[in-house]
């Protein structure tokens, strides 16, 4: 399970996760003046600290590290964190906030699409208000009584249709990826239900039920963000916390997972741009 802190870098609060891995010790041989061999154990991992691009920092630490070590450890390096910060936060004030207008970018399945909305009165065979992609855009067809809709209450319109249809298509897309999938993790008895649930800054969950929660977004990305996220939540089912055995499951069903992760998180604030 997932620990969380704080501290205070000047007056900007800054929380951050902890998340526990157990060391491997190993023993070192070497051999002294006297010719004799004495075994040495190396020490315990550091805290590895990471500032991600949505804003999370998390903090890696052994099993036995103490809160105050951790905390400590935060402390030292908390300029390159508050700057890392600084960092992503101007890089987030770049990406502007959709207006859902014809010209946006919209991404499917890792593809980047331009938004067409379409009134009635440009086709006349717009009866009911529609999405579809054609050709390299996404086309939103409105019905007659939208058009006429002021452009406010009409860019509110068109967001929702957009969302149900990513929801819609995400809905087929994610349960066939998991049944796709679900042989590598041999640790699952029954295939989980899935859930979709928009979230800000997570791309997934999974219950203690052993079913899993996807965010809808995750159709804006490529299939294989789409199985990393799958892959990430089926271990969990065998390792509930990020632990050592979680990390070497989900390499041993995605060796490339790494790779894979960096290419989501790169994109995640155009995908979670709303």
């Amino acid at each position: 399970m997932t620990e969380n802190g704080v501290f205070y870098y000047g007056q900007d609060k800054i929380d951050y996760e902890v998340v526990r891995k157990e060391v491997t010790y190993k023993e070192k041989i070497n051999r002294s003046k006297s010719d004799k061999l004495i075994a040495k154990k190396t020490k315990p991992r550091k805290v590895v600290i990471k500032v991600h691009p949505d804003q999370r920092v998390v903090a890696t630490a052994p099993v036995d590290a103490s809160d105050e070590v951790i905390h400590d450890a935060m402390m030292k390096r908390a300029r390159w964190i508050w700057q890392n910060l600084q960092d992503f936060a101007k890089q987030q004030d770049h990406v502007l906030p959709k207006r859902y207008v014809s010209g946006e970018t919209q991404f499917y399945l890792g593809r980047r699409y331009v938004l067409k909305v379409i009134t009635n009165a440009e086709t006349a065979d717009v009866t009911n208000s529609t999405v579809k992609l054609s050709r390299g855009k996404l086309n939103v067809g409105l019905s007659e009584s939208d058009s006429e809709l002021d452009a406010e209450k009409r860019a509110f319109l068109v967001k929702r249709l957009i969302d149900e249809w990513y929801k819609n298509k995400f809905r087929s897309i994610s349960r066939e990826r998991l049944e796709a999938l679900i042989y590598k993790a041999s640790w699952v008895k029954n295939s989980p239900s899935i859930k979709l649930i928009t979230m800000k800054k997570q791309w997934g969950s999974c219950s203690t039920r052993g079913n899993l929660i996807l965010n809808p977004h995750l159709v804006k990305a490529p299939k294989e963000c789409i199985d990393y996220v799958i892959l990430h939540e089926l271990c969990h089912i065998a390792e509930h916390n990020h632990s050592e055995n979680f990390w070497r499951l989900l390499t041993q069903v995605m060796p490339n997972w790494k790779e894979v992760k960096a290419r989501l998180d790169g994109m995640a604030e155009l995908y979670l741009n709303e």
